[in-house]
């Protein structure tokens, strides 16, 4: 049996707190995933450049895999080759000739945000970004992800192809996202693979360094603490930049213990003007409350019992209760001065006690019986990206030691006393009702 108890108290105080200039917006834990503040979060909205964290995870998971090797060459495509060569968008030229290894093109792609070299990714990948875009949305259905469409590994208008588009999508064709979705996305990218961030905080980096087609990459995440709008422990992670996005910003900080991960969309100054500084504005505002506002609390101890429930009665055993707690703690992040707004739930496994809620032995140490989670105290809504996020505040309850089965013994005589006692219950209940 399951209960959706997960509630807070604290997203209302965020809404008053915060006035992010942004179409879609969202804050939340980056451990666990808990929203903290959300804005249009389901509203489907452009993401530019923002989709190339999809990019990446496929990569990184192909590595993962053996599917793909780092060290692995690639040849320079005609497509490749050809959008390269624009240097109106994020790009490093790449030679028609020219033979480039799997982790230069990964790195262009997530310092510089380079076009032809995610396209290249895509090709290493998926053999054509056509069927790149479809493992791209595949992805994103078994990530959970909801309100998304993939019709490109960029990013870019699809305008941009010149006609080259990936096929089955059309040239007005965009890549959207609701800022839930992208959060999600973000959330499992630095959960699943937390190395993305070494090369996402580089905020400057030669391509081919030493040779005719060194170029300087700088990052575009200029809230990196090196960087023009530095913010301290700003480690990540993408932008995004369009005519149809608008300036977009996905943002990863971690401080004193904390991690919290942001999206703008089309995110605007206080006059209604959109700009790089804009999306770095609304995000820091976002960030500096999470981390004034938050904290990581323990609200339940490891081996808690629940008052009035610290031992379960045990049927055709040597003891008739056994005693019970938490195998581990909970910790969950909250607003300061708001853990003792929770009360904690018990809730037995039905499988393993009877209708009268008792356990049959034998029990082992250790054991199951059921698990912990924790309510607000006054009931208001909170969401968390994933599943495995909100079972983060969810523990076993476990037997605190064993108890073994009677022999026949003992069965027998608890037998005959429960028939005698129910007997003696019948007879005295019979007599009362003569009075």
């Amino acid at each position: 049996m399951f209960f959706s108890l997960f509630a807070g108290v604290d997203k209302a105080h965020a809404e008053a707190a915060l006035n992010v200039n942004a179409d879609g917006a969202i804050l939340v834990d980056g451990e666990t995933g808990k929203v903290l503040y959300e804005k249009n979060a389901d509203s489907v909205l452009g993401i530019a450049s923002m989709t190339k964290m999809m990019t990446e995870y496929i990569l990184l998971d192909s590595v993962e895999k053996g599917k793909v090797k780092w060290d692995q060459e690639y040849s320079v495509s005609d497509l490749v080759y050809k959008i390269s060569q624009n240097r109106d968008l994020s790009n490093v030229p790449l030679r028609a000739d020219g033979k480039y290894k799997v982790r230069e093109l990964y790195e262009a792609m997530a310092i510089y945000s380079a076009n032809a070299a995610t396209i290249a990714i895509a090709e290493i990948i998926g053999g054509s970004e056509t069927n790149f875009v479809k493992m791209m949305n595949d992805k994103a259905e078994e990530l959970g992800l909801k309100d998304y469409k993939f019709v490109n590994s960029t990013g870019l208008n699809n305008q941009d192809y010149q006609g080259e588009q990936p096929q089955g999508t059309g040239a007005d064709d965009e890549n959207v996202m609701s800022s839930r979705a992208v959060a999600k996305l973000a959330f499992h990218l630095i959960n699943d693979f937390p190395e993305v961030l070494k090369t996402a905080s580089t905020a400057k980096k030669k391509f081919r360094e030493g040779t005719d087609d060194e170029i300087q990459m700088d990052n575009w995440n200029w809230m990196l603490p090196s960087l023009t709008y530095g913010y301290e422990g700003m480690d990540g992670l993408k932008t995004g930049t369009t005519d149809f996005a608008g300036y977009c910003f996905t943002g990863t900080a971690s401080r004193d213990g904390k991690r919290f991960i942001t999206v703008v969309q089309n995110a605007v100054d206080g006059t209604g003007n959109g700009g790089y500084k804009a999306r770095f504005d609304e995000t820091r505002k976002m960030m500096d409350y999470a981390f004034s506002n938050y904290t990581n609390k323990q609200l339940v101890p490891k081996h808690y019992q629940v008052q009035g429930h610290k031992t379960i009665p045990v049927i055709k055993g040597k003891e008739d209760q056994v005693k019970i707690y938490t195998k581990s703690a909970i910790k969950m992040t909250v607003q300061n001065g708001e853990e003792k707004n929770f009360t904690p739930v018990l809730v037995l496994d039905k499988k393993k006690v009877d209708k009268d809620g008792k356990l049959t032995a034998p029990i082992k140490k250790g054991e199951k019986v059921g698990y912990l989670t924790i309510k607000p105290k006054n009931g208001e809504k909170v969401s968390f990206l994933t599943d495995e996020g909100q079972k983060k505040v969810q523990v076993d309850v476990i037997a605190a030691q064993g108890v073994e089965k009677a022999n026949w013994f003992v069965l027998m005589m608890q037998g005959i006393g429960h028939f005698f006692g129910d007997v003696w219950h019948g007879i005295s209940s019979t007599v009362k009702g003569w009075f």
